[in-house]
Formats: C-alpha cells, sequence, structure tokens
C-alpha cells in the first residue's frame, strides 16, 4: 500500500477514534471522579481489576452513539488465564440504565458465554430501564439467554452499587454473588418505593448487606471493589470453564508432597471431642483435612449450621458440605438447608467432587423451624444431593440422625464413591436421650438405649453400611485415596447435567 493509498484512511480512521474515546470517558472526566471520589471503581477500572492484564477485548464500544456504551461495557478476556465474557455497568452514564442498544449488549455478553462456554461475569451499578419512551417490542432479554447459560457455564455476579429493577435479576439467577459495602439490590430503589407505598427509607436499609445477606439474595459481603473483585477471581479458580470440562488441579503446588500429598491428621484427636455433647468449630477439621487452610467458604454468616466451602484435595478442587457443631449443635435449619441445596446444583453441574462430613442430630425441629418451612428446604438440599452425578465422599464423625443423615448422603445405594464413619459415631431415627425422653424409658432401658447407641457404628458396619469405619488420625488419607480412585474412574468427556435453572 502506497503513502498515498493509507493517508486516504486518516480522516476515517479518526473519526473512529473520536468516537472510541468518548465511549471511553464513559459519563465524563467530572462525574467519574466524582463516583471514585466515594472510594468506587468505575466500570473500565473494574473490568482491569477482574481481568488478567491485557487481556480485555471489548465489543459493542460505539453502541449507544453519543451515551458512551450506551452504560454498560462488555467484552471477553481472561481471569488465571481462563477466558471469560464480562459486563460492567456504568453508573456515571445515565445511572447505568438499560436501553434497547444496552440490552443487546447485555444478550451478547449471555450468548457468547454459552456459545464460546466461557464463564460469564456481571459487575452490576445500574438503576435499571431507562424511561425514554423506546418501545422494545419483541426483542429478546439478557435474562431469557442467561436462563439457557445456568448449569452450563459458572455465572458470577458483583453488586458494587446500587442495583435495581432489571438489572438487578441477574444477580439471584446466577451461581455466586458477591456485595460491596457500597452495594445495594433491590426490586426497585428508594425514590419508586415512596411513590408506590409511602415508604420512606434509604438504599441501604432497603438493599444493602444488612439485607441482602440475611436474606440469602448475595452470598459473600466484602469491604470494597478490589476485594470483591479479587474474590470473583478465586472463586472461579476452582472452576472449568464451562460443564462440557472438569476442573483441573491447581497448577501451583500439584507435585509437593507437604501440600497435595498423604499426611496424618493426628490433630483431629484434639479438634473432635469423643463426647458427642461437646461442640467442636468445624472450620478447624476443614483446615487440617484440606491441602491448605486457604480454602474459602460461600455464604459464611447465612445459614451457618452447614459448611458450604471450595477447596483442594490432593490438588484438586472439591466441595465441602459440613455440619458445623457450633451451631444449633450442627441441627440443619431451613437457611442451612436452602443454601446447601444450591451450592450442591452447582457443585454438581460443573463437576467438582462433593465431600460431606456429617455431625448433626437432625434437622431442627420445633414451631419456629416449622414455620420457617424447614421440611420444605430439607427436601429441596436432600433432592440436590440424591440427584448429583458428580463423586460423593461422606464421612459420619460423631452423629447423623434421621432425615438430616440423609441430606447430607448418608444413605445406602446413594451411589457414594466411599462412605467412612469414626468408631462410635451414633446413627439412626434419633439420638438415645431423645428417644428415652419420648418412650417415657426408666433408667435401666435409657442406659440399654445409650449403650446401643455407642455400639451402632460397629452394628452397621457389620450389616456393610460404611465403606469402612476409620481412625480419624486416616481422615485426610482415606478421603484423598477414595477421590483419587473416583477421579479414575470419569468418564473423557463430560456433559452437562439435565436440569432446571440454578435458583437460590
Amino acid at each position: 500500500m502506497t503513502s498515498t493509498q493509507a493517508g486516504a484512511w486518516d480522516e476515517t480512521l479518526d473519526d473512529l477514534d473520536t468516537r472510541r474515546k468518548r465511549s471511553y470517558a464513559m459519563g465524563g472526566a467530572e462525574r467519574v471522579a466524582k463516583h471514585r471520589a466515594k472510594g468506587k471503581l468505575d466500570a473500565r477500572a473494574r473490568i482491569r481489576a477482574l481481568l488478567d492484564p491485557g487481556s480485555f477485548q471489548e465489543f459493542g464500544t460505539l453502541v449507544g452513539g453519543e451515551i458512551a456504551a450506551d452504560a454498560i461495557v462488555t467484552g471477553t478476556g481472561e481471569i488465571n488465564g481462563t477466558p471469560v465474557v464480562v459486563g460492567a455497568e456504568d453508573f456515571t452514564t445515565f445511572a447505568g440504565t438499560i436501553a434497547p442498544g444496552s440490552n443487546a449488549k447485555r444478550y451478547r455478553v449471555a450468548e457468547l458465554a454459552l456459545r464460546n462456554r466461557i464463564p460469564m461475569v456481571m459487575l452490576l451499578e445500574g438503576a435499571g430501564f431507562r424511561p425514554t419512551g423506546d418501545h422494545y417490542g419483541r426483542t429478546p432479554t439478557d435474562l431469557l439467554m442467561q436462563a439457557q447459560c445456568s448449569g452450563k457455564v459458572p455465572i458470577v455476579t458483583a453488586v458494587l452499587g446500587p442495583s435495581a429493577g432489571h438489572g438487578a435479576l441477574v444477580a439471584p439467577v446466577s451461581d455466586f454473588r458477591v456485595m460491596s459495602e457500597q452495594g445495594s439490590i433491590f426490586t426497585a430503589g428508594p425514590p419508586v418505593v415512596r411513590a408506590s407505598t409511602g415508604e420512606d427509607i434509604a438504599k441501604e436499609d432497603l438493599g444493602g448487606p444488612t439485607v441482602a445477606i440475611p436474606s440469602g439474595v448475595i452470598h459473600n459481603h466484602y469491604a470494597d471493589d478490589l476485594t470483591c473483585l479479587s474474590e470473583v477471581r478465586r472463586y472461579l479458580s476452582y472452576f472449568p470453564p464451562s460443564a462440557w470440562s472438569y476442573p483441573m488441579p491447581r497448577p501451583d503446588d500439584p507435585d509437593d508432597p507437604e501440600v497435595t500429598g498423604p499426611r496424618d491428621s493426628s490433630e483431629l484427636l484434639e479438634v473432635v471431642s469423643r463426647d458427642n455433647r461437646r461442640v467442636y468449630d468445624m472450620h478447624d477439621v476443614l483446615d487440617i483435612v484440606l491441602d491448605t487452610d486457604d480454602w474459602m467458604e460461600i455464604q459464611p454468616t447465612f445459614g451457618q449450621a452447614v459448611i458450604c466451602a471450595m477447596g483442594h484435595l490432593g490438588g484438586h478442587p472439591v466441595a465441602v458440605v459440613a455440619n458445623q457443631p457450633q451451631v444449633l449443635a450442627g441441627s440443619i435449619d431451613a437457611a442451612a438447608a436452602n443454601k446447601a441445596a444450591h451450592f450442591i446444583q452447582v457443585a454438581d453441574s460443573f463437576h467438582l467432587p462433593l465431600i460431606f462430613l456429617a455431625d448433626n442430630p437432625g434437622m431442627l425441629p420445633g414451631s419456629k423451624s416449622e414455620r420457617e418451612g424447614v421440611l420444605l428446604a430439607g427436601g429441596k438440599m436432600f433432592a440436590a444431593q440424591t440427584t448429583a452425578t458428580t463423586l460423593k465422599l461422606h464421612l459420619t464423625l460423631r452423629k447423623a440422625y434421621g432425615f438430616g443423615s440423609m441430606v447430607m448422603s448418608l444413605l445406602g445405594f446413594d451411589n457414594q464413591v466411599a462412605a467412612f464413619a469414626y468408631p462410635g459415631a451414633t446413627m439412626g431415627a434419633m439420638g438415645a436421650g431423645a428417644l428415652s425422653s419420648a418412650s417415657g424409658a426408666d433408667a435401666d432401658m435409657a442406659k440399654q438405649l445409650r449403650d446401643m447407641e455407642l455400639a451402632a457404628s460397629y452394628y452397621s458396619a457389620e450389616m456393610m453400611g460404611f465403606d469402612e469405619l476409620i481412625d480419624p488420625r486416616e481422615t485426610r488419607n482415606q478421603l484423598l485415596f477414595a477421590l483419587r480412585r473416583g477421579l479414575y474412574s470419569r468418564q473423557a468427556t463430560p456433559e452437562p447435567v439435565q436440569r432446571t435453572a440454578i435458583m437460590p
């Protein structure tokens, strides 16, 4: 090409450059500065913090014309070397609202995630649909495509400011949802609430962390944008790009025997009391059993009677569902069961092995628990775990009674790779104390019931109720070896699990 021919492009390329710069400027220097003065990153800075350096490739830059990127920045990039597609609402431009152009971009984000079989990340801070008067007609909505993505590609949402209306609906249809201290999420914001109901309420009280975390709408809460985005990266590190592939071992220490290899678990003798009536912290058990104590808990302050965590065993990503004796003595309430049901479904969808650590006296009884729908929630958890097709491993540490044992995968013919228990573990319809009280047993009968309870693990072992009764010092190695055998048996290429959209 001659210099004359190249020069003919100058005017056209200058025009393109001008239009791009207008989009890159978002709502303008003044609005961006005001936004950042609140301690928040702007949409483009959030994307830079989320993605691997230099990996962002934008699409839809010129959508919206004079309205920069039509108030949402979209594109593809990489997180920990894995391709992802991302959308970040730009609150500095028309409050991050949605118009026909930005609606098309949002749909495209989900469409590319499913087409390319890669994770989808949405960064929310927007006021819902823009009151432009434009008619959307029979146009597709992004939520339609996002529902198609559910269970096929990991979907993660970060709420980093006020999120209302249609945009807010992205979060509850996601697998993992985080919020910053300045985040809030609601069906409609304070002005609409005031006009509709007369209630005068601040956005923090309507849908901030103190509301969204206890309600279960948001899973994890962090101080600021950077921490939220860092935790999104961490969460996705446990997952494969899609349901058409398996999670991979962590790349940093796969051959380090001090981290991923067999080792004695003697510390558990100090952690887990032999007396079933004494509490202990299940977090300490996870610290000992998993490769390192740097595992990630999901919804740590919601449904605390069950711990749901992502970690590594033998370098391989695993999902752990564990009873927490420090909360309700490990009894499973409605919140804990709902949390676990969603967690199990997500883990199963992306072929993460499930490890169940049981130590509970059953589902939480009582009028309050019944009013909260404990049976319905327990049914959801049971359905999730018993239909899971991923590898399942079970260990009863001290006790597992009634339906509480079944939701924790202590059930014969339930397709476990391995089922273990500690000697002295007690199980059955209910504990000896409860049975004695319910039956009006005298002292001699109560003692007999207690003796039978203590011998239950051996009776169960004699009838092949478990694969093996194990010494607590063997815990990590028994789980590790069983996991490795199970991984060896998997089919060469996985397929998505057939189920409806994953919901909280």
